[in-house]
């Protein structure tokens, strides 16, 4: 996952196409998608991460 900030994935531009992957990539659109309707701003950072792994588990 790397050094990625959890509240900043919703902002990333997904990609074109998914790649389906078991664990979904930080740009996947899916997982912009899921990012984007969770308030980050609000939680945590240790919070906004586990919503993060929970967003990439396909």
């Amino acid at each position: 996952m790397g050094k990625t900030d959890p509240a900043k994935v919703a902002k990333l531009k997904p990609k074109k196409k998914c790649c389906r992957k078991s664990t979904r990539c930080l740009r996947c659109p899916v997982v912009v998608h899921r990012m984007s309707k969770i308030d980050c701003d609000s939680m945590s950072k240790k919070k906004a991460t586990k919503e993060l792994k929970k967003a990439r588990a396909a």
